[in-house]
C-alpha cells in the first residue's frame, strides 16, 4: 500500500496532523460525524462500518509504524475514531450522551486501566487499534449501565 494513502486513511484525512492533541481531535470529529449520521443509520450499520474502519486501521497503522519506525505515531487517529464509535454504540442521538461518551472514552484512552495498557504494549497495527477498542468497550459498558440506572 502506498504510504500517502495509508497516512490519509490512518490520519482520517489529516485530522491526525492537527498540532495539539490529535487523538482528542480524532475522537471529537468521530463524535460530530456520529451526531450527523446516527439519524440515518442503524446500530448494525454503524457496527459494520466500524468493523471496516478497524480493518483499514490495522493495515494502515501497521504500514505507517513500519515506514516511520516509530511506535504508535501521533498522526494515526483512526484508532480513536473506531474506539469512539464503539463508545457511542446503541446511544440515541443526544449531545449530552455524546459528550459523556466522549469524556469517558478520552479518560480510558489516556489512563489505560487494566487490561487496556496490555494492548497498548502490543506492536504494529493490532496494538495501535486494540487499546482504543478496549477503551471504547469500557466506555460502552459504563454508559449502558448509566442509562439503565437513569432511565
Amino acid at each position: 500500500m502506498n504510504i500517502k494513502i495509508a497516512q490519509t486513511f490512518a490520519s482520517v484525512f489529516n485530522i491526525g496532523r492537527l498540532p495539539v492533541a490529535p487523538g482528542t481531535w480524532g475522537s471529537l470529529f468521530a463524535l460530530l460525524t456520529w451526531l450527523i449520521l446516527i439519524p440515518y443509520i442503524s446500530s448494525l450499520t454503524l457496527i459494520l462500518i466500524n468493523l471496516i474502519l478497524f480493518i483499514v486501521g490495522v493495515i494502515t497503522s501497521n504500514r505507517i509504524e513500519t515506514e516511520l519506525k516509530e511506535n504508535d505515531p501521533s498522526l494515526i487517529v483512526i484508532d480513536e475514531w473506531v474506539g469512539q464509535w464503539i463508545a457511542l454504540l446503541f446511544l440515541p442521538q443526544s449531545i449530552i450522551w455524546g459528550i459523556v461518551a466522549f469524556g469517558l472514552f478520552r479518560i480510558f484512552d489516556i489512563w489505560k486501566p487494566y487490561p487496556i495498557y496490555k494492548f497498548d504494549k502490543m506492536q504494529g497495527g493490532w496494538g495501535i487499534m486494540m487499546d482504543d477498542v478496549m477503551a471504547g468497550i469500557y466506555t460502552l459498558l459504563i454508559i449502558q449501565i448509566l442509562r439503565f440506572l437513569i432511565l
